[in-house]
């Protein structure tokens, strides 16, 4: 090796080193603080009045198009209103069926947790349950298990017309 080099090897390890330090020395490494928590009340939101027409129309009639038509519901016949009464006896006797098979699971009554969960039940020509899923889920996994669970062990629903039936089932602490 060259002892002409050593000067230049020298002056660049000095220079980098330099460099190095500058960028250890100017830059601090500390978080910056975080900044304060500000709260501001607002006013409340107001209500717009209400419009004489209908957000939902019926597209589907074939009657009169006007205004006034899509905003006049139709009125209950009475088939629908014993269908409703029949739809409502399957779904209470449903309730007092499951209720017979139903725990509130030890681990949700010891952190507190409530809920409703909504079960679709499908069943056989013969009232047996096949199937059971989740319509609409509680947000807790523990108690859409244990409502499911009580589903299955209720075997049959004898008493139902339907094949489908959606079932609510309700946890709540006394």
């Amino acid at each position: 090796m060259s002892f002409q080099l050593l000067p230049a090897i020298a002056l660049s390890l000095l220079l980098h080193a330099a460099v190095l330090w500058w960028n250890v020395v100017a830059f601090d490494f500390r978080p910056p603080p975080t900044p304060r928590l500000q709260a501001s009340l607002q006013p409340p939101i107001r209500q717009l009045p209400a419009s004489d027409e209908s957000l939902l129309k019926d597209t589907l009639s074939t009657g009169d198009p006007s205004p006034a038509a899509a905003t006049t519901p139709p009125r209950p016949t009475a088939a629908t209103a014993t269908s409703r009464a029949v739809a409502r006896r399957q779904v209470e006797a449903a309730q007092r069926k499951l209720a017979q098979h139903l725990y509130y699971p030890p681990e949700a009554v010891a952190r507190g947790i409530e809920g409703e969960v909504r079960l679709l039940l499908r069943l056989a020509d013969d009232g047996r349950i096949v199937d059971v899923e989740l319509a609409a889920s509680s947000g807790h996994a523990i108690l859409d298990q244990a409502a499911v669970k009580a589903a299955y062990a209720m075997g049959r629903a004898h008493w139902a017309q339907s094949r489908e039936l959606i079932l609510p089932v309700i946890f709540r602490l006394q």
